[in-house]
């Protein structure tokens, strides 16, 4: 059965998955930003690839930035709908603690409830040209409309579970966001800098790496 995940129309012109083509763009744009990066990516190179007139594109993002805020919008609620499943009716935060670290720094595995969505090269996407969304002049007023609301609610609902198990730490936001963006740069590096990182295949080092450290600094 296919899941439906709900994204802020704000993020959008027309909605994507009201049609065929507005799928085929999103399902495209993840694959040639993963291949030519974000910089190299426009929409005239897409609309040549799906076939259709570049204007056809700016009726559903006004710009490759809106798409980009898309994209990370919609991984981000996808991680929050695995994270309320990774933790259903599990009563031990000590328990609900590890399967939350161990979702946010595995490596992404394709989600078949999406068909027109690789989440395998979106989260290449997250990890590698993510903060190019956030980091420029506009971030304040970005945030003020709450561009980046699913990735901080993410973070607080996992930043909860580490008040639970521990109420007197200070620093529980600040903790689960660096495990987030450690874990991508870890991901990153195990790929094109592997002489920065422990990392060895197969041995689910990262994942194993950040539930150390959570707990070690936790408890």
């Amino acid at each position: 059965m296919e899941v439906h995940i709900k994204i802020d129309p704000k993020f959008y012109t027309k909605n994507p998955e009201s049609s065929d083509l507005g799928k085929k763009i999103i399902s495209n744009s993840i694959e040639m930003i993963n291949e030519l990066g974000f910089e190299g990516f426009t929409f005239k190179k897409l609309g040549v690839k799906i076939g259709s007139n570049e204007s056809s594109i700016y009726r559903y993002f006004e710009s490759k930035h809106a798409l980009l805020i898309y994209l990370i919008n919609w991984y981000w609620s996808w991680i929050e709908y695995k994270l309320v499943f990774a933790t259903l009716n599990i009563s031990s935060a000590t328990d609900r603690l590890r399967n939350s670290i161990e979702l946010l720094t595995q490596e992404i595995k394709k989600d078949n409830s999406f068909s027109f969505i690789n989440e395998v090269l979106l989260s290449k996407i997250i990890i590698s040209e993510s903060s190019k969304a956030y980091h420029t002049k506009d971030i304040d007023l970005e945030n003020e409309k709450g561009y980046y609301k699913t990735y901080k609610e993410v973070v607080k609902r996992v930043s909860d579970i580490v008040l639970e198990i521990n109420p007197t730490f200070k620093y529980p936001k600040m903790l689960i966001s660096t495990v987030i963006e450690g874990a991508h740069q870890q991901r990153y590096f195990s790929k094109h800098l592997p002489s920065l990182t422990d990392f060895e295949e197969g041995k689910n080092s990262i994942v194993k790496f950040y539930i150390d450290i959570v707990f070690k600094t936790i408890i």
